[in-house]
């Protein structure tokens, strides 16, 4: 059996998703199924005064209408999640009148059909007592507050900011960066069925144990009592990594109809309540000495959070350790709104962060009159400076070779507006990126079936970057089997527990779970071949048995014992588990990956409108398991990218905190026109300390730098410094 890892096997769920077979949250249904339909405030901030249900309950189909009049109390226990997304005490559901932002549900309507739930749901009349809601960060009435759960690593500092240096550079400049929501094709739902005491969901879920946890802490029941199953996720990228307010609703309504109730949100309802990247604004003073060696680099920024609770990102850790400097401070902060609490977006943290780092370093190069490839050059560390330990593993400056090599950045002329292709002015940025090697220990089990084939579990999800695959391939080079013998299951709360499948982490994790898994099963059978009865190694000794490729053979005797033949001899449905782990080495180092992306962009020199020509994306990534997947993830990135360079944000009405562009008409998101060549280059690179299976993860790393490379070319085509996302058509026009 050949290797298998690191080829580009095609998707094994593939066919299910194209023929329909793959089923999402919203496409379960059990008998005498209900549909429950959210009620969301129409203010801001304030107090519910009165609920009318009579029209509602007398319309066609209605079972129930469900709020805080009538809703139980619910216990709302302490719940400590594997990582918590947010601070403070979560939303509890339909337990009181008070309304802490637009779009809060304030009651769930419960009919037979989807049509008769939302036409109760509209004529549902509730009044409200309003107050201003204050949903802007700029507002100088916001406190200032310290993440708390972040502490001393909010700010950080190292040297002597005042320290003076002669004849240097310096740009200090302020970058903004919009609200983004995640707007997956696959809307939030959940179906929720109570049999007795115990509950089953099957929900739209990038983490099942911890909405496990979640929902029994909510009700007050065992976590034993709560099954999740989310087989498949129409992509999510961070938004269903909480347990939000829906899940809750869906279990309370069957719970009071005594039937199951299925709530889907609508798309503007996932505007509302399931997450958002967090508008920020920041400053960045840098300063370098005439040969481009940095000397000082500050970084300040503020993120927007919910009054009810703090979510906080990594916004200025990259600068920490991303360049040599000899003085630098961070500093994070965040600003309570009447909003919803924000949530992690993909590359949360970093892809803002580096968005102000890399324009600001882009800005230096042009006073200093330097390539901006070779001023990173020069300022590339030995170590992390931030906390003074060694990379695991760096190879920054190899993909600045290669990624600029395929791309032909050596071509470039340095002057904004000097490059052009007939009429259109050509624009050439780059920049660069990184994001953390996040692990945390994931469990599996491997099993061996009657026919010799085998069955591999873990909790895990999979939102489209291929887990189900990646996975697989790990599981068959492991036992040395085809893939076709291996059949992965995930996204089931009662399979072996995992952490979210969000952080870039899940390849890294889960994937050396099964790895664990797998090798502790063929332990088991080595025991079965040694012990069994009507076994030719009964009675060997284990040391001179190995496995060739689907066998067990013995040295100097000769013999062999294929799985199908050892699975007659092993108790039925012998089975082993296995958790992943990390070496003790691995403490010792400082583990990211990092990337390098450039870009060229066509701009009309009259309307100012862009197009994204081509990008290349090169990258340090570890070990790729399978290119073909890895490739499809980057590609994803950079059009993630895209959009949060030139399109996407979230704009909210001053007066009550409403989504003015809640759909899909006006938040602008890339479709295929919008897209050019994208080309991927993975560097080669081995690190045995990051994980058993040398992997580095690419969700993340694939978006962080799109942004700013966009703005820096943007930049180099027009000459003028856009510092604010999303770059539009009225941004440069106002600056023309």
């Amino acid at each position: 059996m050949s290797a298998l890892i690191g080829k580009s096997e095609k998707r094994v769920d593939g066919r299910d998703k194209v023929t329909g077979r793959a089923q999402y949250a919203g496409d379960f249904h059990l008998p005498g199924q209900l549909y429950g339909v959210v009620v969301p405030s129409t203010v801001g901030l304030g107090r519910i005064l009165s609920i009318d249900s009579a029209a509602a309950q007398s319309l066609p189909g209605v079972v129930a209408v469900i709020s805080h009049l009538n809703a139980p109390k619910l216990p709302y226990k302490p719940h400590k999640a594997f990582i918590d997304p947010a601070v403070g005490e979560r939303l509890h559901m339909l337990q009181d009148a008070t309304v802490r932002f637009y779009g809060q549900p304030v009651a769930v309507v419960v009919a037979d059909s989807l049509d008769n739930a939302e036409r109760a749901a509209n004529a549902l009349n509730v009044r409200y007592e309003r107050q201003r809601p204050i949903v802007d960060l700029r507002d100088p009435s916001l406190p200032t507050v310290v993440p708390t759960a972040m502490g001393e690593e909010a700010a950080k500092h190292r040297g002597n900011m005042a320290a003076v240096v002669p004849d240097i550079v310096t740009v200090e400049e302020d970058y903004d960066i919009a609200r983004e929501n995640h707007n997956p094709i696959e809307l939030h739902a959940t179906l929720a069925a109570w049999n007795g005491d115990k509950l089953t969901l099957w929900s739209k879920s990038q983490f099942v144990v911890n909405e496990q946890a979640e929902i029994a802490a909510i009700f007050g029941i065992e976590p034993a009592n709560v099954q999740v199953i989310s087989p498949f996720i129409g992509g999510a990228f961070g938004t269903s990594l909480r347990t939000w307010p829906h899940v809750t609703l869906a279990a309370l309504a069957a719970k009071l109809t005594g039937r199951p109730v299925n709530v889907t949100l609508s798309r503007k309802q996932t505007f509302y309540t399931t997450g958002h990247r967090p508008l920020t604004l920041q400053h960045l003073r840098v300063s370098a000495t005439r040969d481009g060696r940095l000397t000082h680099l500050e970084h300040r920024g503020v993120g927007e959070t919910s009054r009810y609770e703090q979510f906080a990102e990594a916004l200025v850790n990259a600068t920490n350790y991303m360049y040599s400097c000899p003085n630098l401070k961070v500093d994070y902060r965040l600003q309570p709104c009447d909003t919803s609490t924000p949530t992690y977006m993909r590359g949360p943290g970093e892809a803002s962060g580096i968005f102000a780092l890399e324009t600001a370093l882009d800005e230096l190069a042009y006073k200093l009159d330097m390539d901006p490839v070779e001023l990173r050059r020069r300022n590339e560390p030995k170590i992390d400076e931030g906390n003074g330990k060694p990379f695991s593993s760096r190879s920054l400056l190899r993909c600045y070779e290669e990624g600029g090599k395929r791309f032909g950045w050596s071509r470039r002329t340095h002057k904004p507006g000097s490059m052009k292709d007939g009429r259109t002015l050509i624009g050439w940025g780059m920049a660069s990126g990184t994001y953390p090697v996040w692990f945390i220990p994931a469990n599996a089990r491997a099993r061996i079936t009657s026919g010799g084939q085998f069955e591999v579990e873990a909790a895990a999800s999979d939102m489209g970057p291929g887990t189900y695959t990646s996975i697989t391939q790990v599981a068959a080079e492991t036992l040395g089997v085809p893939m076709e013998a291996v059949r992965f299951r995930l996204g089931q709360s009662d399979f072996p527990p995992t952490p979210p499948h969000g952080g870039s982490m899940t390849m890294a994790s889960v994937g050396s779970g099964v790895q664990s898994a797998c090798r502790a099963l063929r332990a088991e059978l080595i025991k079965v071949a040694t012990t069994a009865d009507g076994s030719p190694f009964r009675g060997a000794n284990p040391e001179f048995l190995y496995w060739g490729e689907g066998s067990l053979r013995q040295r100097e005797k000769g013999g062999e014992l294929t799985y199908e033949q050892l699975a007659r001899l092993a108790p039925a449905g012998l089975s082993a588990d296995g958790t992943g782990g990390r070496g003790e080495e691995a403490s010792k180092y400082s583990m990211h990956a990092f990337g390098a992306v450039f870009v060229e962009i066509g701009i009309d020199p009259d309307v100012y409108t862009m197009h994204i020509r081509r990008m290349v994306g090169a990258y340090g990534a570890g070990r790729i398991i399978n290119p073909r997947l890895a490739t499809s993830q980057c590609v994803g990135g950079m059009v993630g990218g895209i959009g949060m360079a030139i399109m996407e944000a979230t704009v909210l009405d001053a007066r009550d905190g409403r989504p003015i562009n809640a759909h899909m008409a006006d938040y602008l998101m890339p479709v295929n026109l919008d897209i050019g060549d994208m080309q991927v280059i993975f560097v080669d690179e081995e690190d045995p300390y990051v994980n058993p299976l040398g992997v580095k993860g690419l969700g993340e790393i694939a978006l962080v730098g799109v942004a700013p490379a966009i703005g820096n070319a943007i930049y180099h085509a027009t000459g003028q410094r856009i510092r604010n996302l999303p770059i539009r058509i009225e941004n440069l026009l106002h600056h023309a």
